[in-house]
């Protein structure tokens, strides 16, 4: 018997795989439905490209929370700690909160619904995109940086360079989520290299 792993990134086929790799069901409680919830995060269901959805409510996230953040904050003295180490401290837990959740929500909906992968699990590109978003830096005003993050998480996530393939045959919601992961650290890692470029050739 076998069962179809599918993925919310939409240039990646599903294939089958063994249905003994996916735990079997038990009679659903309102545990699963918060997973369910916490998975698709409102867009899992959207019939055309969910997990660029997904990244889409990752940056509706982020700017939000890197703003609360900053307002939060301002009245700390600059003195006793640059304002960016208490921003980013905050914001590396929300991520770290979400991506844990997101791999118990994961779990549990993939074993619900006995797919490996499942399309409607979004979580996964919430937290790799607000990863990438991690190296837009305050001073840096627009959209452009923000931008670039969004594309190049969407780049690492559906093109999935060594390792991040291999991730995703990990058990369950951690192969979900830490390929994503990976993803968002590339993103990352590139857009602080383009910011860094751009501000150097602009001097």
């Amino acid at each position: 018997m076998t069962a179809i792993k599918e993925s919310s990134d939409e240039l990646n086929p599903a294939v089958a795989v063994s249905a003994t790799e996916i735990p079997a069901p038990k009679r659903r409680n309102a545990a699963d439905y918060l997973a369910l919830a916490m998975a698709t995060c409102g867009v899992g269901y959207f019939p055309i490209a969910p997990g660029t959805l997904g990244s889409l409510v990752g940056v509706a996230i982020y700017l939000p929370l890197e703003h609360a953040t900053r307002q939060l904050l301002a009245n700390i003295p600059a003195f006793v700690l640059p304002l960016d180490t208490p921003v980013l401290a905050i914001k590396s837990l929300v991520i770290l909160g979400l991506t844990l959740i997101g791999i118990w929500a994961a779990s549990r909906v993939e074993a619900r619904l006995r797919i490996k992968d499942p399309a409607i699990v979004v979580i996964d590109e919430v937290a790799g995109q607000m990863i990438a978003l991690l190296s837009v830096p305050a001073f840096f005003p627009g959209w452009l940086p923000v931008l670039s993050a969004f594309l190049l998480f969407r780049a690492f996530d559906i093109w999935k360079p060594y390792p991040i393939r291999r991730l995703e045959a990990l058990e369950s919601g951690l192969g979900i989520m830490a390929d994503d992961v990976v993803a968002g650290a590339y993103a990352f890692i590139v857009n602080c290299l383009l910011i860094s470029l751009y501000v150097l050739l602009m001097k």
